[in-house]
């Protein structure tokens, strides 16, 4: 059964006071009346505006209306009966000041009364806890080393008794954020999200963690990754070098003969864990110099000709 707009129904805002709405219901009374009118359907939303008048004329029914509309996509609070396969806009045959009204005015209020007139539903809403939410808080890598407190700030919307939202309130809370914190982490502030409806219990505010973007290193899983870019020579006859880690630099040792893409680990310099900590892989990359200068050109040759290395040796039994 789909939900019916009444304020759109009367071209009216949802703020519109009874004056606004009686003007609207008359202007559009007298476009749709069936006796006058020659609009297509002219009946049809004739009745559906009586339908929306009688509901927004009456303080009560908007009330409960709107709390509602409010809540109309929450199946926890709203939850629309069946068609019963005659289809969400079925006009039922009790009479009122202008004629039918539909299920869906029914599932709100009741079924008429024998003899004309409205059985107002007297069952109270339902207490109804609030809505969690979501928001992101950004972390770097070396945040999550150790424990961090920080400042959350967010809004919460603030609703009237209707469940019509008047304004919006902002919040701000010191939160420690604990270590060992990965990417898409939740961390949970309960009672911090929605307020609560009809004396339901407030919602919780979930903190999911965002990893930033590191210009250094890859995250994969626990381990961390860096690129380490090495001169021809430093592969060749090996080479001690500094390397940057989440927590300083350290000495790292350059094997001789390393390869291109060659993995050196080294152990408990990635990330935080709950009960480890993982490892950082330095990936050696052999980087050729800039075009040099004739003295260069003439070294390069003369290492090509004493190192007995053929690479492509491989080929020739192909």
């Amino acid at each position: 059964m789909e939900f019916k707009d009444y304020y759109s129904l009367l071209e009216v805002e949802p703020s519109a006071d009874l004056k606004a709405i009686k003007t609207a219901y008359r202007r559009l009374a007298r476009k749709y009346h069936p006796d006058v009118s020659s609009e297509k359907d002219a009946e049809s939303k004739f009745k559906e505006m009586a339908e929306a008048y009688e509901v927004l004329k009456d303080s009560e029914k908007r009330a409960e209306y709107d709390l509602l509309r409010h809540h109309r996509d929450d199946p926890r609070f709203y939850q629309p009966p069946p068609d019963y396969g005659h289809g969400g806009d079925q006009w039922q045959g009790a009479q009122g000041d202008h004629g039918d009204y539909s299920d869906f005015f029914e599932s709100i209020f009741g079924r008429q009364a024998a003899g004309g007139g409205f059985r107002h539903s007297s069952q109270k809403p339902s207490p109804m806890r609030g809505q969690d939410l979501e928001m992101e808080v950004p972390l770097f890598l070396e945040e999550t080393l150790q424990g961090k407190s920080r400042n959350v700030s967010w809004s919460l919307p603030v609703f009237d008794a209707q469940g019509r939202q008047i304004d919006t309130v902002n919040k701000t809370l010191k939160v420690k954020i604990p270590a060992g914190m990965v990417d898409g982490k939740r961390i949970r502030l309960k009672g911090q999200g929605g307020v609560g409806i009809n004396g339901g219990a407030n919602g919780d505010l979930y903190l999911i963690i965002k990893i930033a973007p590191h210009p250094l290193f890859e995250i994969d899983g626990q381990n961390l990754q860096i690129v380490v870019p090495l001169a021809p020579w430093e592969a060749a006859l090996g080479a001690s070098i500094q390397v940057p880690t989440l927590t300083g630099k350290i000495t790292l040792t350059v094997p001789t003969g390393s390869q291109n893409g060659q993995r050196l680990r080294v152990k408990g310099k990635g990330l935080a864990g709950k009960n480890s900590t993982g490892d950082l892989y330095a990936i050696l990359k052999v980087v050729m110099p800039p075009k040099g200068d004739d003295k260069t050109s003439e070294l390069w040759r003369e290492l090509s000709t004493q190192a007995a290395f053929d690479l492509r040796m491989a080929w020739e039994s192909k």
